[in-house]
């Protein structure tokens, strides 16, 4: 079977370290070997995913529909919200009958389950937002009592919040990593280590992983685990 891989990122930032695009070719990458399949075509995209009408500012997202149906064959993405946590952007790509892989869940997908997984998506993008606004809260209750240069308390706060908001995107776009190597047989902390730092993904600051760093990051994928 032949099959177009599209990976996306939304920022910039992730665009030129690589570090999210990265992630996701390697997860798309070790299914695709796993399932004989081979992908005749790798699409990447830095843009944003929010909105109903996101399909016009994906211009590579539209092209990867329009070589899927000439190679009558899949798109494979390593995670739902590469496409969108919008249930109707979603729905709008499902009627143009192209059939969607997402590597994490494997070939079991049927647009049922990605309707649904994408009701989920959309709840936890919500809850990202509700964590970062907490963060935030939080932080400029702490620095209430600053008395510094005006508006140094809440740029602190800022900064706070925005590296939670970091730490989940960056917990997110290694999600499919992570589902490979548990499902490879990788089940512990220190195997998980070994795994990521085998496979060449470094830390945020482009250091090499840590037992108590990959826990907290499973514990941010999966607080309730």
């Amino acid at each position: 079977m032949n099959a177009v891989a599209y990976c996306r990122v939304s920022t910039r930032e992730q665009g030129e370290s690589g570090l999210g695009l990265e992630a996701q070719r390697t997860a798309i990458e070790a299914f695709a070997q796993r399932e004989g399949i081979t992908v005749a075509q790798w699409l990447t995209e830095v843009e944003t995913g929010k909105g109903n009408d996101a399909l016009d500012r994906r211009p590579k997202l539209a092209e990867a529909l329009r070589q899927a149906k000439k190679l009558r064959g899949p798109v494979l993405i390593s995670k739902l919200d590469r496409l969108s946590r919008n249930v109707h952007f979603i729905s709008g790509l499902m009627e143009d009958r192209v059939e969607f892989i997402v590597t994490e869940w494997g070939r079991q997908s049927n647009p049922f389950v990605l309707h649904m997984y994408a009701a989920l998506a959309q709840q936890e993008r919500q809850m990202i937002s509700e964590r970062t606004k907490a963060a935030l809260a939080k932080s400029k209750k702490k620095l209430g009592g600053y008395r510094g240069k005006p508006g140094t308390a809440q740029t602190i706060a800022l900064a706070r919040a925005a590296k939670t908001r970091n730490a989940d995107r960056r917990a997110n776009d290694l999600g499919p990593v992570l589902a490979d190597i548990r499902q490879a047989g990788h089940t512990s902390l220190d195997a998980i280590t070994r795994q990521l730092n085998e496979r060449d993904i470094p830390t945020p600051r482009g250091k090499l992983w840590r037992r108590q760093q990959v826990g907290r990051l499973l514990e941010r994928i999966d607080p309730l685990a």
